[in-house]
């Protein structure tokens, strides 16, 4: 399996509130918004799950599969054509802010890899833009 990490976010807000926000994928719906609404559709969430559909790929959904609260989360992908586990990591910087970064571990055949590194590395990154810019 590869490793790829987004770049640490720093996030004014306490880790614990970071966390509770985060790890209840019912919170979309305060982010809904901000997701580019041409490129996915059908977007349905429950405490646990979040579905998709993401034009070419098809039906995509993020499953929390453990919660260590209150620092990572993680996920795994279904309906990839690749499989995907990701984790939110959190930790505090001080009182009242938190540091974050978003790490993905994907199982790419080196075939693939040339055509999936850099899409999965941008990915990332703008999960963890986004996630930073949430008010907690």
């Amino acid at each position: 399996m590869s490793q790829y990490e987004s770049s640490v976010k720093c996030i004014p807000y306490p880790q614990e509130r970071v966390y509770a926000k985060l790890e209840d994928l019912n919170n979309i719906e305060g982010i809904k918004d901000r997701l580019p609404q041409d490129k996915i559709k059908d977007l349905t969430y429950s405490r646990d799950e979040a579905s998709v559909n993401v034009p070419p790929v098809g039906n995509v959904t993020l499953r929390v599969i453990d919660r260590e609260a209150p620092k990572c989360i993680k996920l795994e992908v279904a309906g990839s054509p690749i499989p995907v586990l990701i984790w939110i990591q959190i930790i505090p910087d001080g009182e009242n802010a938190s540091k974050m970064r978003v790490v993905a571990k994907a199982e790419i055949n080196f075939m693939l890899r040339s055509m999936v590194e850099k899409p999965l590395k941008e990915g990332l990154e703008k999960i963890a833009e986004a996630l930073s810019l949430i008010a907690y």
